[in-house]
């Protein structure tokens, strides 16, 4: 089996959500199991679970839940988390395992500068794109336990 053959991806081009924000959300949920990180997006949609963060965070006050300054950046977590069920469905569309998934690397690039109408200057839009990967993790092998010797008690 090759290596690709184990990996998902899904890929967002030009999303209109902030760079900054996307690239907190993906140090977020970068390295944990499928489950857990939707499992903590939905938490920030509901604004239980602050996302927190480490590089974009002047004048930022600490939130419950994360260790330090944190946010609930609702519309670029919504943007994230369709792709990560995109890259899911994917997945299950190569016969991976659901659940043995994890994400291996979430990638938020600045994307293609777009300029709107002002009325005396111009406006740049937000774009942002995102890529998604997801890999199957190999099921550890389950040892058998090890009798323990039976030590002949003293009489």
């Amino acid at each position: 089996m090759t290596e690709t053959e184990h990996i998902a991806t899904a890929r967002g081009v030009n999303l209109g959500i902030s760079t900054k924000f996307a690239m907190e959300i993906a140090r977020f949920v970068r390295g944990k199991s499928l489950v857990k990180a939707k499992k903590e997006l939905n938490g920030v949609l509901e604004q239980k679970i602050a996302v927190p963060f480490k590089r974009y965070n002047f004048d930022l006050g600490h939130k419950r839940g994360a260790s330090g300054p944190g946010r609930y950046p609702i519309k670029a977590t919504k943007e994230i988390l369709l792709l990560i069920e995109s890259a899911e469905a994917n997945a299950e569309n190569k016969g991976l395992d659901k659940e043995l998934l994890v994400v291996q690397n979430v990638i938020a690039n600045k994307g293609t500068t777009q300029v709107r109408a002002g009325r005396k200057r111009a406006r740049h839009a937000k774009r942002t794109h995102v890529q998604v990967i997801l890999i199957e993790k190999e099921k550890k092998k389950e040892e058998k336990p090890k009798e323990q010797k039976k030590e002949k008690g003293k009489k």
